[in-house]
């Protein structure tokens, strides 16, 4: 006889700590999906922000709110069969977690990438709910994709991949129902050939993906989003403090479509970038890394696939550090925009040392949470990546809003949107995170995108 396990009562008895009743949450979670770490530092992290909430509110203990939002609606696995270029089958795992479509299609990247596996995407789908809650567009959240590495794979062996991935994809996946978009491994390149064989086998051409080329539905300022609203967030909490990212000295960790696009937006605002990093290492550039410089990395990543390691040879005043990160590096503002727990409570400590007052998350979740405990007790302005990196999943939605009414808006347009939604986010952030006339970002942040989520699920009744 199989045992059903369920999460223990958020509501207890007198005398028990919000803290009691959080770990109590807990144990729930992680006996219900074990072995996931990622998933479970997401959860707990919104769950100490909003457990208080909800127990002020009683409709939302009775509709089970917390328990159902840890339980995605449906989790698909399948095998993906695919030929390289010597003819030699090869076989690997796809997934689609498609968490909540409370409040719209289910919607959130794929990533194709070694280290994919089922809780990394259930982490990243839950993260997902929040951060399109925020965004106010009609979006559930979805997370999908493959341990597949298209590093090192001609383009032959990434379209013939794609082709089997999407052959099995595209049964549960549509314009009104499922909307994936690109994630890391996954970018213009893949999303061509997925669209190509979806549009192949249903014989419908729909926004079925976001982060399309131009040509046949992508829109404007789609692969800069990300950054680009990294930083709108981060300005937005400087100038709630009364202060403007002009003249800032920014690290930057990463070197792909987010850091690179932060790193263009900080140069508009008037800010220095002095790094950007790869999985080999941080490189730091002292007199800046100016837009003549940030082109050629552009090219160095983007189209020779190379490793950050090559900058100093181009530009040999910079000095390259293998196996580090960019978080020695004094610095204004953290821009980490690379991968989960990538900033480690050393790393906080050393940022706050040096005088760094600003973090913006570009990835998802990069910090760890006694790293978040270090930025809160310094002060630090701290806006967590469901908040500050939501400009990409944004104009994912308006990508959609586009596909929709089959017509196209100018940069401008979508850029101009892009900047109102960061500042709605923000706004959001204000309201519901504002303490002893301080804001607690990841508190208003966790707060505000669950409201939207909890309200359309309490309407909706139980399923």
């Amino acid at each position: 006889m199989s045992t059903v396990i369920e999460s223990e009562p958020i509501v207890t008895s007198g005398g028990t700590s919000v803290q009691d009743d959080v770990d109590r949450f807990m144990r729930g979670v992680v006996e219900r999906s074990p072995n996931e770490p990622e998933f479970h530092q997401a959860v707990h992290e919104v769950v100490e922000s909003v457990l208080p909430f909800v127990m002020d509110h009683k409709v939302y203990q009775e509709h089970k709110i917390l328990e159902r939002l840890t339980e995605p609606d449906r989790i698909i696995s399948f095998r993906v069969a695919w030929q390289d270029d010597h003819g030699q089958t090869r076989v690997n795992r796809g997934y689609r977690v498609e968490y909540t479509n409370a409040i719209g299609p289910y919607k959130g990247g794929l990533r194709f990438h070694p280290t994919v596996y089922q809780g990394l995407l259930k982490f990243l789908a839950f993260e997902q709910t929040f951060k399109n809650s925020l965004t106010g567009l009609p979006m559930g959240a979805g997370k999908g994709g493959a341990n597949f590495d298209p590093k090192g794979k001609s383009d032959g062996e990434v379209m013939r991949f794609c082709q089997a991935f999407m052959t099995e994809l595209c049964k549960y996946i549509g314009a009104n129902t499922d909307v994936p978009a690109g994630d890391i491994g996954v970018g213009g390149r893949e999303i061509g050939y997925l669209f190509g064989q979806f549009k192949r086998i249903r014989g419908t051409f729909e926004g079925v993906l976001t982060g399309k080329p131009l040509e046949f539905g992508g829109s404007l300022i789609r692969p800069e989003a990300t950054g680009y609203g990294t930083l709108y967030f981060a300005e937005n909490m400087l100038e709630h403090v009364g202060d403007s990212m002009k003249g800032k000295v920014c690290t930057v960790s990463g070197s792909g479509n987010v850091a690179q696009y932060a790193t263009e937006k900080a140069l508009d605002m008037g800010a220095k970038v002095v790094t950007l990093s790869d999985s080999g290492g941080t490189v730091y550039d002292p007199d800046g890394i100016d837009r003549e410089k940030l082109a050629w990395v552009m090219e160095l990543k983007n189209v020779r696939r190379g490793r950050i390691s090559e900058y100093v040879e181009k530009f040999p005043k910079a000095e390259y550090r293998a196996g580090a990160r960019p978080w020695d590096v004094p610095c204004d503002v953290a821009l980490p925009c690379a991968t989960q727990n990538e900033v480690s409570k050393e790393d906080a400590e050393t940022l706050v040392k040096n005088g760094c007052k600003v973090v913006s998350e570009g990835a998802n979740m990069p910090s760890v949470p006694e790293a978040i405990d270090v930025y809160m007790k310094n002060g630090v302005l701290y806006g967590l990546g469901k908040a500050a990196n939501a400009g990409g999943v944004a104009v994912s939605g308006l990508e959609m809003s586009q596909n929709s009414l089959r017509l196209s808006w100018t940069r401008e347009e979508v850029d101009e949107k892009l900047k109102g939604i960061m500042k709605g986010i923000h706004q959001q952030c204000v309201e519901y995170g504002t303490e002893n006339g301080k804001v607690n970002y990841a508190k208003g942040a966790n707060i505000a995108g669950f409201k939207k989520v909890a309200d359309a699920l309490v309407a909706q009744g139980v399923h």
